[in-house]
């Protein structure tokens, strides 16, 4: 990815992610993430009964936002990204849980699945480095 990128996902815990509904609507969630950088995989822990969970099995493509956890007006920092859900088999989200509850060991105290979103687009906006700084990310293409 990009240092910047980088070590602003490392710093933050919290992601909201949208995926489309059973008609085609747009839905929204908040979760706890871990990142593993090196492969640009986001992780997250939901229950298979939640509405979400059947949606992203529906349909894997999303979008989602990471703000930082304390928010300061004055410099406006933040994620948009864009990537797919993988299915639980998938070779690339074979280390999941690992990499989630190493980031949150008090999850494995809940139940619920770990997901992986296979982050394929990254805009990173940073005014600390100049009033609308943006830099983007995209996976390259194999």
């Amino acid at each position: 990815m990009n240092d910047y990128i980088d070590s602003f996902i490392k710093e933050h815990t919290c992601a909201n992610i949208s995926c489309l509904d059973a008609n085609g609507n747009p839905y929204s969630f908040s979760c706890f993430y871990a990142i593993d950088i090196k492969e640009a995989l986001l992780y997250f822990k939901s229950s298979p009964d939640s509405n979400h969970a059947g949606f992203l099995l529906a349909n894997p493509i999303v979008a989602g936002t990471i703000l930082p956890d304390k928010l300061n007006k004055l410099q406006v920092k933040g994620i948009q990204l864009s990537g797919t859900v993988l299915k639980f088999d998938d070779t690339l989200a074979q280390h999941a849980s690992l990499h989630y509850y190493k980031s949150h060991p008090m999850a494995m105290a809940m139940s619920g699945e770990i997901w992986t979103i296979k982050i394929n687009w990254i805009k990173y906006t940073d005014n600390t480095l100049g009033f609308g700084k943006k830099i983007i990310w995209e996976r390259p293409v194999n």
